[in-house]
């Protein structure tokens, strides 16, 4: 091989000595680390629901627009309901036509009937008095005394049987009336139901309907929701549901605000899982919030379960099947670990702090 040749491939050779990088290395750290689980979700207005119109029809009027802020009870919407008003109409007059009969005629004639036969009772009741006197002294005959005992025996009954005819009467009226008053209350209460309000003081986040449109019972109409308070709806997989904890506190980020995290703390646990998703669903409520939200925003969360102030970490990077370090000399070490993140992790044993270890090659 020429001189000059063999010059080349030993200068290529230092090269690429020179070139080939040593291994990463570091030291343990004593800082703090937090064990978190993972969960991802949306962003909800507190107390937000979905309205449900009662009763299917045709939108007449809408009478709040999306954005606006309502209180409890206002009106949203209103759905075309001759149907029902007429109905009402007819209750009522039914209702008013019974209220006059309680006090009406018929009454009134059974009132005088019971004053006619009570009248007509105490006269028998004295003439038979006064032929029982007679009769006692001889100046009365005994056909005459049982004649009149009889006449008073049947004015007495017809006194009662006018009380009892004023009492029947008197309740069937009653019963009508309330029964035309429960009928009026009724229809009342159904075309009140045409009328959409809201249930809780919010704000009109979402609106998906139209005057003119055919609405029905099954499909929301609406969202409603505080107007300035927010939580976020997590899933959490059912690996990890039996380590949350009401009161955990919950880092969050969202798209909308990148590079920026906010904290919350679990509120809420759902006691089902979703069978589709085998997920759980828990609600935070925010300790730390962005300045502006919006229901549905999407949030990636880490819900902290454990914090220790001072530990002995390394990368995670630096790990090998979670259980070994490499040490300068190519010593595999077994170590046993702690907490760990996304990042970093506890060594609890077989690292010493000040000790090197090596980073794994690929």
């Amino acid at each position: 091989m020429p001189r000059y040749t063999s010059f080349l491939i030993f200068l290529s050779w230092i090269y690429l000595t020179s070139c080939k990088k040593a291994p990463e290395q570091i030291q343990p750290s004593i800082e703090r680390i937090s064990e978190s689980v993972y969960a991802s979700g949306v962003i909800k207005s507190k107390n937000q629901y979905q309205v449900y119109s009662s009763v299917g029809g045709l939108v007449q009027t809408l009478l709040v627009k999306e954005g606006d802020v309502v209180k409890k009870g206002d009106p949203l919407f209103i759905i075309e309901n001759e149907a029902s008003k007429l109905t009402a109409e007819n209750a009522k007059i039914a209702a008013d036509f019974a209220a006059q009969n309680t006090n009406g005629e018929r009454l009134r004639e059974l009132k005088t009937a019971i004053e006619t036969a009570k009248n007509a009772m105490l006269n028998d009741s004295l003439l038979a008095a006064r032929l029982r006197r007679l009769y006692a002294d001889g100046a009365e005959t005994k056909v005459n005394m049982e004649r009149q005992e009889l006449a008073y025996t049947i004015s007495r009954n017809n006194y009662k049987a006018a009380h009892a005819r004023y009492s029947d009467l008197k309740k069937q009226l009653d019963f009508a009336a309330a029964q035309s008053k429960k009928q009026l209350s009724i229809s009342n209460t159904l075309a009140g139901n045409y009328v959409v309000r809201s249930q809780t003081a919010g704000r009109v986040y979402i609106i998906s309907i139209e005057v003119g449109e055919i609405v029905g019972v099954q499909s929301p109409v609406a969202v409603i929701g505080d107007a300035e308070s927010f939580l976020a709806e997590l899933q959490v997989d059912e690996y990890d549901i039996m380590r949350i904890k009401k009161g955990q506190q919950v880092l969050l980020s969202l798209d909308s605000y990148k590079g920026q995290v906010y904290e919350a703390a679990v509120s809420k646990i759902d006691l089902i899982m979703n069978e589709r998703t085998r997920t759980f669903t828990i609600e935070a409520e925010f300790t730390k919030a962005p300045p502006l939200l919006y229901p549905n925003l999407t949030t990636e969360a880490n819900v902290v379960i454990q914090t220790k102030e001072k530990a002995l970490t390394i990368p995670r990077s630096y790990l090998v099947n979670d259980s070994i370090v490499l040490m300068p000399n190519k010593e595999k070490r077994r170590v046993k670990i702690g907490l760990k993140d996304y990042q970093e992790v506890e060594i609890l044993s077989g690292l010493k702090a000040g000790e090197t270890i090596l980073k794994p090659t690929p």
